[in-house]
């Protein structure tokens, strides 16, 4: 990939050759877990789905590497085609309207493998019905949606949400993905990691236990591997949305519950009641999988305690170092019996990883 401003721009901290870095993931992988993993690689351009960029003097910026200040852009070629082919002609309409540009402090692009966009406008003054007749014509221009946000106030045109499309296995799935939520960065890498998931899982006619489930993104294509699922999320933005996901796929077999992973322990243990939990039958699931993506710092010490009593766990980490912290107390009940590096972020030095434990 060839972007004017590696060295400058703080978005990307590494920039040799895509290959020769993926190379030295792997190595790095190796010399953490001691083990060799099936690598996933991502498109080299135009591989993320979400984007966030200042905005300066009517031009887009970001933060420099070192640290020091902003460096103006004119484009971006890590992004998706379709943010990547508007952005241009985003901030010359805008510059073109005193009341739109005027104060806006950052424009956010949430974009898919539908193609489907939503923008943010960001703005350090207060927007009213005046801004909103302004904004409306982005929206028709280029067909997009539009949410606009100053302190206190939120201005929605069109949907805040897209409906992304992933293909997985050769079967569609379609996900309502909220401005201001969480989704997966690189749909394409994100597909890859559903496959693997679904693939570790294989078919079975038990029930799953998911643990941070989100808005269903490994969830519903999970669902179609076991008899019934029950996920859990703190977030209710994420709830909604899952629910909303499961509609949209016509999935009847999941049971979307807001806990956290501490008050799942507590209930499956029996240690305590939860009213949230009051219209299921928790006796009647047959777990054998639990399936987990924790946020950066892993698991706790209850979760850990409650996904060793399963017999298969399937782990997906945003984190080497807290997964293999996690690994050190779960290889004392599993084994790890397959692993997997996901570039989701290139030119970076994160890593995504996938690790398939089975009880000893």
């Amino acid at each position: 990939m060839k972007c004017n401003y590696f060295g400058i721009c703080g978005s990307c901290k590494i920039y040799p050759d895509y290959e020769e870095q993926l190379q030295r993931k792997k190595e790095q992988f190796i010399e953490l877990f001691g083990k060799e993993p099936r690598v996933f690689a991502s498109p080299s351009e135009h591989f993320r789905a979400r984007a966030e960029f200042r905005i300066v003097d009517g031009s887009y910026a970001m933060h420099k590497i070192d640290g020091n200040g902003l460096v103006k852009i004119d484009s971006c070629p890590i992004v998706l085609e379709p943010i990547y082919t508007l952005m241009p002609k985003i901030v010359e309409f805008i510059k073109q309207s005193p009341l739109l540009i005027q104060r806006l402090y950052r424009i956010d692009f949430l974009s898919g493998l539908s193609g489907e966009m939503l923008i943010t406008l960001v703005y350090h003054k207060k927007i009213d019905e005046e801004w909103e007749e302004e904004a409306r014509k982005i929206a028709q221009v280029f067909g997009i949606n539009i949410v606009g946000r100053s302190r206190g106030i939120k201005s929605v045109i069109g949907n805040e949400f897209i409906t992304e499309e992933l293909e997985i296995e050769g079967k569609k799935y379609l996900y309502h993905h909220y401005e201001g939520s969480f989704t997966q960065p690189n749909p394409y890498v994100n597909q890859k990691m559903i496959a693997w998931v679904m693939q570790m899982a294989g078919e079975n006619r038990r029930d799953l236990l998911e643990l941070y489930c989100g808005a269903g993104n490994f969830t519903i294509p999970l669902s179609y591997c076991f008899r019934k699922v029950l996920a859990t999320e703190v977030s209710k933005t994420s709830i909604k949305a899952a629910k909303e996901n499961c509609i949209l796929n016509s999935v009847e077999n999941i049971e979307f519950v807001r806990l956290s992973s501490e008050e799942v322990a507590q209930a499956v243990k029996g240690v305590r009641e939860f009213r949230r939990l009051a219209h299921l039958d928790l006796a009647s699931y047959d777990f054998q999988t639990v399936f987990v993506d924790p946020p950066r710092c892993g698991l706790d010490s209850a979760t850990r305690e409650l996904v060793r009593e399963f017999e298969q766990i399937l782990y997906i980490s945003c984190n080497p170092q807290t997964l293999h912290r996690d690994l050190q107390e779960l290889q004392k009940s599993h084994e790890v019996e397959q692993i997997a590096l996901f570039d989701q972020f290139p030119y970076t030095s994160h890593m995504e990883c996938g690790v398939k434990l089975v009880k000893r």
